[in-house]
């Protein structure tokens, strides 16, 4: 790391997936509002294998300002957590903070953050204000927001919200792990020594529809709540041992009843549905196994996280302040 880089305060890591609408006006808003900020700065885009032009615009927006600008292209589509991670690894700045590149949070926002990490934080997360999202993801973020803050210690009120703040010290530790499958935000918290969060301002999608299917949504949490804790393994065995309990003492009870008053025909059906709810509960359980099995098979497999098609940056590339000497 050169000198001048090793100077940067801030850097901002901005995963790009199709998004060729929008970036026009990303970058109009992203530069004035870091320019504002009277720090040495860097900008870093991460190009998530995008199918449109948004490499392209990337590549001329590395050429009109290279002295801020640099953009990690991916040879493949590989996530935007992979891509924050990859972002990390090549950010210089002091401070570091993550943006989406859809304008829903706006970048704007950036200096306040930059003061809380200034003031010591070493991990900033954000809540949404007036959320510009439909009803139904709304619902569903609270109620995946209240599992995963009983099934782990990660305290996260707005885990969608990518836009945060980290410290070197926790980009560092982060930097350090080799794990396949993560959830950045929560990766980082628990590194973190003095974390906090503030609200934000939240707009409508400039251009285009969120990359974040229902499907996409569900196996995201699963790898949260797997990845961070165990309590859902001890959840299912001491399910398990209740059930075994139970059904031994409804067999029982069932054995004394046939003593007593005989067999009847009945209470068939009842039986199928005791065995069907059973059943049900096993495969739960057995697909939640897989899960934990399936995390330690890519792990095991030790694969690239990611593939770097092409790295688009200069020697010397940090900001100089308005008002400031190189």
């Amino acid at each position: 790391m050169s000198d001048t880089a090793a100077n940067i305060e801030l850097s901002v890591i901005i995963p790009v997936y199709n998004e060729e609408a929008g970036l026009a006006a990303l970058f109009a808003r992203l530069y004035p509002a870091l320019d504002a900020l009277n720090t040495r700065y860097e900008i870093v885009f991460v190009n998530d294998g995008s199918r449109d032009r948004s490499a392209a615009l990337l590549a001329a927006q590395h050429a009109a300002r290279p002295d801020v600008t640099r953009a990690i292209l991916f040879a493949a589509n590989f996530g935007q957590h992979m891509a924050i991670l990859a972002g990390f690894e090549h950010a210089h700045g002091q401070y570091v903070v993550t943006l989406d590149a859809d304008l829903q949070n706006p970048p704007e926002e950036i200096g306040r953050i930059l003061e809380q990490l200034r003031a010591g934080h070493d991990y900033v997360g954000t809540i949404r204000q007036l959320r510009q999202d439909s009803a139904w993801r709304r619902y569903a973020s609270r109620m995946i927001n209240r599992m995963r803050e009983r099934s782990t210690r990660i305290h996260i009120t707005d885990q969608g919200c990518m836009m945060r703040g980290y410290a070197r010290n926790v980009v560092d530790a982060v930097n350090a792990c080799s794990e396949v499958s993560t959830f950045v935000p929560a990766l980082a918290y628990t590194f973190a020594q003095r974390p906090t969060e503030i609200h934000i301002r939240h707009e409508e999608r400039f251009a285009g529809e969120s990359k974040y299917s229902l499907y996409s949504l569900i196996r995201l949490n699963f790898d949260l709540m797997t990845g961070f804790s165990l309590l859902p393994l001890q959840f299912v065995s001491m399910a398990g041992m209740l059930l075994s309990l139970l059904s031994g003492a409804f067999v029982t009870y069932l054995f004394i009843r046939r003593l007593v008053v005989g067999p009847e025909a009945e209470g068939l059906f009842t039986l199928f549905g005791i065995a069907f709810f059973l059943i049900g509960i096993l495969l739960f359980a057995v697909g939640l196994i897989g899960e934990y099995v399936g995390r330690i098979y890519q792990q095991v497999r030790a694969r690239p996280r990611y593939l770097v098609q092409a790295v688009l940056e200069t020697n010397d590339h940090p900001s100089t302040p308005r008002g400031t000497q190189p």
